[in-house]
C-alpha cells in the first residue's frame, strides 16, 4: 500500500493576500475614521453619508491604482532581470552553469552532484533553473500587476461598505459610537481571518489592526470634536 504525503503551503497565497488584506484594512480604517470624524463634528447625516461614500469611491480607485503601479515596478524589474538572464545564457553559457553549480554548492550539495544537478536542470529550462535559484523569480511568487490592483480595488470597498451603511442605519446621535465599536469588532476578526489565512498566529495580528484603528478612529475624533459639537464615544 502506497501512502502519499501531502502538503499544503501558502506560499502561492502571498501575492492576492497581502493586497486583500492591506485593501480592506484600509478601506475600513479610512472610512470609518472619516465617518466617526465627521459625525463626531455634528455636520448631519447627509454630509456623513456624502462623505463615507466620496471616501469609498475614491479610496478604492486610489487603493487599486496604487497597488497595479507598484506590483507593475516590481514585474517591470522582473521582466528585466529575466531578460538580462536569458541574454547572459545565450552569450556566456558555461559561466551561467558554473554559477548555477556554485549555488548548489553553497546549499550544501557535493561539488559533483551540484554539477550534475546544475547539467540536468539547465538541459530541461536553463532559465527556469536560473530563474528560481539565482533570482529567485517563481509562477508563485510573480508580480501579478492586474490581479493585485482588482483586489485591492475589491477589497477596499467591502471593508468600507459596513461603515457607509451605517451612515444609513443609524441614527446621528449614535453613529460614532457604531461605528467605532463595529469597525474595531471588524478589524480585529479581518486580522485574525487574514493572519489564518497566511498560517500565522491569530492574535498578534488581530490586536496589531485593532491598536491602529482605534489610534486612527480615535485621532479624527478628536478633530471632528474640535471643529464641530462633541459627540460622546
Amino acid at each position: 500500500m502506497r501512502l502519499h504525503h501531502r502538503e499544503f503551503h501558502r506560499a502561492d497565497r502571498v501575492g492576492w493576500l497581502r493586497a486583500a488584506v492591506l485593501g480592506a484594512n484600509d478601506g475600513l480604517i479610512s472610512t470609518a475614521s472619516l465617518v466617526v470624524g465627521v459625525a463626531a463634528a455634528n455636520l448631519g447625516s447627509g454630509a456623513t453619508f456624502m462623505a463615507a461614500l466620496a471616501g469609498l469611491v475614491g479610496g478604492a480607485l486610489s487603493m487599486g491604482a496604487g497597488e497595479y503601479v507598484s506590483v507593475s515596478s516590481q514585474s517591470d524589474s522582473e521582466l528585466a532581470d529575466l531578460a538580462r538572464e536569458r541574454q547572459e545564457l545565450a552569450t556566456t553559457p558555461d559561466a551561467e552553469h558554473r554559477e548555477l553549480a556554485g549555488i548548489y554548492v553553497q546549499r550544501g550539495l557535493s561539488p559533483a552532484l551540484a554539477e550534475q544537478v546544475a547539467t540536468e536542470l539547465a538541459a530541461n529550462d536553463a532559465l527556469a533553473a536560473h530563474a528560481r535559484d539565482e533570482l529567485g523569480i517563481t509562477e508563485h511568487n510573480r508580480a501579478q500587476p492586474i490581479t493585485a490592483a482588482l483586489v485591492s480595488t475589491a477589497s477596499f470597498a467591502l471593508g468600507a461598505a459596513v461603515p457607509l451603511a451605517l451612515t444609513v442605519l443609524v441614527s446621528a446621535p449614535a453613529l460614532a459610537r457604531v461605528v467605532f465599536i463595529v469597525a474595531l469588532v471588524q478589524l480585529i476578526v479581518l486580522g485574525a481571518v487574514g493572519a489564518r489565512l497566511g498560517g500565522a498566529l491569530w492574535k498578534p495580528a488581530a490586536m496589531r489592526v485593532a491598536f491602529w484603528g482605534v489610534v486612527a478612529m480615535g485621532a479624527t475624533a478628536l478633530i471632528g470634536r474640535a471643529f464641530g459639537v462633541s459627540v460622546p464615544l
